[in-house]
């Protein structure tokens, strides 16, 4: 979960997009998923195949660069918790 500052929206809607697309290319990535409210409070979720995919994803440069620019900029707080999903399911109408 995070909570945004409010500021530099557009730099922030720019890395976030940036993120992700870098995200896409690590070997490992399943996904992502991501829901903010106008309170700027948020959630997102991102999947990938192993620990060691996370892991290196966490460790890749440009993401590391654009986290400290968040830490600075962007989010007044985050947490960031790693847990295994066994299994899922999605019900639409």
């Amino acid at each position: 979960m995070s909570l945004r500052t409010g500021e530099d929206d557009a730099g922030y809607a720019a890395a976030a997009a940036e993120m992700a697309a870098l995200a896409a290319t690590q070997p490992g990535y399943c996904g992502i998923e991501s829901a903010r409210g106008d309170d700027l409070f948020g959630i997102t979720v991102s999947f990938w195949a192993d620990e060691a995919s996370a892991i290196a994803w966490r460790e890749n440069p440009r993401h590391a660069q654009i986290r400290e620019a968040g830490r600075g900029r962007w989010y007044a707080r985050y947490e960031v918790i790693i847990a295994k999903a066994t299994r899922g399911y999605c019900w639409r109408k």
